[in-house]
């Protein structure tokens, strides 16, 4: 008889979530996804500078005497124009406009509201002239793109030939290097996309609004060291460069380290440096999905002291590497994920054997060309 712990370690190896991490479904279906959109607006902001409140994220109207329900003052516009003696039209009479639904708008409606596959009229996907499409597909970004082309097989023989896969790989993840000639730029990105923890926060990785930042401060002084230091001496194993001139974003790479279930793999990681840093840790977060305690299904990462022991001298670098100590060692004391946790404490050779099987299947896309391993079944 399977317990509660089996269930969510079922669900934990699982492609698509069946519900929230955190309401459990009560705020609405998560699609797939570890956090629901509800949960992840309030829970993990785009913004990490307005928890200190230096910025609201509505701000005052100013005081100028309108409370805005009043109506305005027509007359007084109308008494500032130039009077002028108005033609007399003779205005043809027009039969009145038939307020029937226009169904090509209808059919677009509905291909925008997010449903199960049951609930999807028959023909749908099907109905819309391939001009319509591509006109829509043109204001698509590469993850929404990506998603259309798994709706049905028209679909992708649409976007074939409209994508440049390879740059959109680049773009999201520009620390990735694959070590082989890549012939199909698609199926790469596929795996990237599926091997990343939390869609909603990789798509918000290129839509994050840089703080304006004096040049001369302070945290630009001391990034820019930490920068030059990773570049001229990187520690063994890590890398990590600024997504954006400010160095507000970067993306950061871990190898596994060597005599670990981890070895071989290529992790990913998103770091948001807050504009008071050094003051403030940065936010860190896998892009990469790893079977760890201390890492979160979501990809959040349970290190005390990116959480409540900063220090000054705390640097990126010296986060990475206990980051990557923390591959080796983990503290299953205290877990992002209790269950793994047990499982590591209980039975460590079948902890290794899982987290060898999802590091092959999410984390070595630069060595090997992507494999399917079905992890629903170990």
């Amino acid at each position: 008889m399977a317990t509660a712990s089996d269930n969510i370690l079922k669900e934990f190896l699982s492609q698509r979530y069946n519900s929230c991490m955190y309401c459990n479904g009560f705020y609405g279906n998560s699609f797939g996804e570890p956090v629901c959109g509800t949960c992840h607006m309030f829970l993990f902001s785009a913004d990490i500078n307005k928890e200190e409140g230096e910025e609201e994220v509505f701000p005052e109207k100013a005081d100028s005497g309108d409370s805005g329900t009043e109506e305005p003052d027509m007359a007084q516009d109308f008494c500032a124009q130039p009077r002028v003696a108005a033609p007399t039209l003779q205005v043809p009479r027009v039969a009145p406009v038939s307020h029937k639904m226009d169904r090509l708008a209808e059919r677009i409606g509905m291909l925008t509201v997010p449903r199960d596959w049951d609930n999807i009229p028959e023909g749908l996907v099907d109905s819309l002239p391939p001009e319509v499409l591509l006109l829509v597909f043109s204001y698509l970004d590469d993850i929404s793109l990506w998603t259309a082309g798994m709706v049905c097989q028209r679909w992708q023989h649409l976007l074939c030939g409209e994508t440049r896969w390879h740059e959109f790989v680049m773009l999201r993840w520009p620390l990735f290097n694959p070590k082989y000639k890549v012939k199909k730029w698609k199926m790469i990105y596929s795996k990237l996309l599926e091997s990343s923890p939390c869609r909603y926060c990789l798509e918000s990785m290129r839509l994050q609004s840089t703080p304006p930042i004096e040049e001369n401060s302070w945290r630009h002084r001391r990034l820019r060291s930490e920068l030059k230091t990773l570049r001229s001496d990187p520690p063994e194993g890590i890398r990590a460069e600024p997504l954006d001139r400010h160095c507000c974003h970067w993306q950061a790479s871990i190898t596994g380290p060597r005599g670990s279930p981890f070895e071989g793999g290529l992790f990913l990681l998103y770091l948001q440096i807050p504009d008071s840093y050094p003051m403030r840790p940065p936010r860190v977060q896998f892009i990469t999905k790893i079977f760890h305690p201390n890492i979160s299904r979501h990809g959040d990462v349970g290190l005390d002291s990116i959480h409540y022991n900063w220090s000054l001298a705390l640097t990126i670098s010296k986060v990475l590497i206990s980051i990557q100590s923390l591959l080796t060692d983990p503290y299953c004391d205290v877990c992002m994920e209790p269950v793994i946790g047990r499982l590591y404490r209980n039975n460590k050779e079948e902890f290794d054997r899982i987290a060898r099987l999802w590091t092959w299947k999410h984390a070595m896309h630069d060595f090997v060309m992507p494999i399917n391993i079905d992890l629903n079944g170990i």
